[in-house]
């Protein structure tokens, strides 16, 4: 079944989104929809062809992609917010035959080079003024176009991920892997979204928490979702409580920023019914005091692009156990393993191991990373080092992976290496994280200088800004005579950190 048929069958005058104050009905959507795969079939878009959207939370980053993946076609969401030269290396890796810009995504698209990239079509509301774009508009409204069926394993999205080892690719996700974690996290006890939910849509949507746990899930349950395209504290508390928020995920960063408001703030939160984190640690005293604060649990889980996301949730029957991210979803199987890959001992530390119809297929055009991420027999090793007690709850001890955490996003260190690696001055790098209060970790540079070559800190800053995301960019660069190396000539991380 086509993951776009998640839409279908609600009641047509129920509420599904909420979008810059305007109201859509489930009619409403499936005839926007409907007429947007009309649209795009006359485009000649084709089951398997690739359609970058490049848009923030509303309602036409939701529109497109339901209308992408209805006609076949595999989405591949990316981040608004990239400078021109990622967002260009993306869609050259992904070989996107049409992109669907945004407001947010004007600036990047409008200096790409879009013939040496192979993008035949550009798309784009005509008010946001994208040089060269084909008015949006034009393609509606028209005559409907039918869901176009798919089978399980057919590709539906391409995300881009720091994945479980290397830099950054594109992970396959087909549309059984992001229906049956919809169904998994569904069957969870005391995990189902309701109809009549309301959800704060905040998280990214080119992030598979936001796009699969956030979007899809409301859809899937005939609830409804209030789309922001950015966190404001202060805002956000806003929202909750003139649309009557019930379901709230997010990162730790956004919990621990309504924490840092003055006292009186927050009273909007107290109406929260399920309040969930995931994508990067939270710490057991933050949980804490923001359950005495607001009379909220918040509930962690834990997941990972590879997995649809969702692989644990603490949201079950019984106490919560702080710090815990829970016990696997129903249909997932999870295994502690050694570096041998035999199962750890009972209160051992092992690396998690996932299988299960959500985990994803590969990555695009990178069978080596493919054939290390996931075993022969379907197991998933995720990096992530964690120790099981005898209920079977799971607590994260460590990662063996290198992978840095900011605000909830993965960051590789050698994307930003290779990065200020370009600069003519730098000799050489290397990239760590470390602790921040309120982002979880950052990114901290060591940068040995070419001799004789005068650097400064705020220089390679903007540098690296003009090729990566903000948030993938250092916020500390410290200059250094050399870089710690093992025998093998390895940086050791451990050691810088």
């Amino acid at each position: 079944m086509n993951i776009a048929a998640i839409v279908e069958g609600h009641p047509d005058v129920a509420p599904a989104l909420v979008s810059r104050g305007h109201v859509t009905t489930y009619a409403e959507l499936r005839r926007q929809v409907g007429e947007l795969r009309g649209g795009l079939t006359r485009l000649g878009l084709s089951p398997g062809d690739r359609v970058a959207i490049v848009s923030a939370n509303n309602w036409f980053f939701v529109v497109s992609y339901l209308a992408v993946v209805g006609v076949g076609a595999v989405a591949v969401p990316l981040n608004p917010a990239s400078p021109t030269r990622e967002l260009a290396r993306e869609l050259g890796v992904v070989g996107a035959k049409v992109a669907i810009i945004g407001p947010t995504g004007r600036p990047a698209a409008e200096a790409l080079d879009r013939d040496a990239l192979g993008v035949e079509h550009v798309l784009a509301p005509e008010r946001v003024g994208v040089e060269g774009a084909e008015p949006l508009e034009s393609l509606f409204p028209g005559p409907s176009a039918p869901i176009v069926e798919r089978a399980d394993d057919d590709l539906a999205v391409l995300i881009f991920t720091a994945g479980t080892a290397g830099s950054p690719k594109a992970a396959m996700l087909t549309h059984g892997n992001l229906r049956s974690n919809l169904e998994q996290i569904q069957e969870h006890p005391g995990r189902a979204i309701k109809a009549d939910d309301v959800s704060l849509g905040v998280l990214p949507l080119f992030h598979i928490f936001g796009l699969n746990v956030v979007l899809g899930l409301s859809l899937y349950a005939g609830a409804s979702i209030v789309l922001v395209e950015r966190f404001d504290p202060v805002a956000a508390l806003e929202t909750i409580g003139d649309h009557h928020i019930s379901v709230v995920a997010g990162a730790p960063p956004m919990f621990t920023g309504w924490l840092g408001l003055p006292p009186g703030h927050g009273d909007e939160l107290r109406q929260i019914r399920l309040a969930i984190t995931g994508a990067a640690p939270m710490t057991a005293e933050a949980v804490e005091a923001f359950g005495q604060r607001f009379g909220v649990t918040i509930h962690e889980g834990y997941g990972l692009t590879e997995a649809s996301p969702a692989v644990t949730s603490s949201v079950a029957a019984g106490p919560v156990k702080p710090g815990s991210i829970g016990v696997p979803l129903p249909g997932v199987e999870v295994r502690l393993v050694d570096t041998d890959g035999e199962d750890v001992l009972a209160g051992d530390a092992g690396e998690i191991w996932v299988r299960g119809p959500n985990v994803f297929v590969g990555y695009w055009d990178s069978p080596d990373a493919t054939a290390a991420a996931l075993s022969p027999e379907g197991w998933l090793r995720t990096g992530d080092i964690a120790v099981a007690d005898d209920d079977g709850w799971l607590w994260i001890v460590d990662r063996a992976k290198d992978v840095i955490i900011v605000s909830g996003f993965n960051v590789y260190p050698a994307e930003v290496e290779e990065a200020l690696a370009e600069h003519p001055g730098v000799a050489d790098v290397a990239v760590v994280g470390v602790a921040h209060p309120h982002t979880g970790e950052a990114i901290r540079a060591y940068v040995v200088a070419v001799p004789g070559h005068v650097l400064e800190e705020d220089e390679l800053i903007e540098f690296c800004n003009t090729r990566l995301a903000r948030y993938k960019c250092p916020t500390k660069i410290t200059f250094v005579e050399e870089l710690p190396r093992g025998v093998a000539g390895k940086v050791l991380r451990r050691a810088l950190r």
